[in-house]
């Protein structure tokens, strides 16, 4: 008989199982029928395999005959390999300046580019030092130059909007091939 502690998941098996009935199935997937709990676990004990609550809200409670180490060891074992598979997207931001010279754009474009590529996603924010937050429009302007040499790479996640002293714009990279 196998006692496993399971902190982690809110399963019940063998003695924590409490109700008076419960709905029994073979480890091969049979079904039994409804059957006494404490008849259930000794069906179980008898086969050398665990009572495992498997549906607690159905009524009456649904038990499985399984081996529950083999059972945990195979949800572990999905649940990595679904984390294996997810990538993390991150939001990298580019910063510039309403007064930005032509070769630092593009220094900034190229990196942008090579952040859309890599999957991740960008928030572009111009900055408006002292005075030259009397005009946005510069900013605008900038922006939408900036929008049209990542075209390729990525689009306009959210448009510009303002945010303090920053005008700021949500860049997502084009879905890949």
């Amino acid at each position: 008989m196998l006692t496993i502690s399971n902190s982690s998941k809110d399963i019940q098996i063998n003695e924590e199982i409490r109700d008076k009935e419960v709905r029994v199935i073979d480890n091969d997937g049979t079904q039994l029928g409804v059957m006494p709990s404490k008849e259930a676990l000794k069906l179980a004990e008898e086969k050398e395999f665990d009572l495992v609550k498997i549906a607690p809200q159905a009524d009456p409670p649904v038990c499985k005959i399984m081996d529950y180490g083999k059972y945990v060891f195979e949800q572990n074992k999905r649940e990595k390999e679904a984390r294996k598979n997810q990538k993390v997207v991150e939001i990298k931001e580019i910063r510039m300046f309403s007064t930005i010279d032509t070769n630092d754009f593009n220094t900034k474009v190229n990196q942008a580019i090579k952040f859309l590529k890599s999957g991740d996603k960008l928030k572009v924010s111009v900055r408006f030092r002292k005075r030259a937050i009397a005009h946005p429009h510069l900013g605008e302007e900038l922006l939408e130059k900036f929008k049209e040499a990542c075209s390729e790479a990525g689009t306009v996640e959210k448009p510009s909007k303002m945010e303090g002293r920053s005008l700021v714009m949500f860049v997502s990279p084009k879905a890949s091939k």
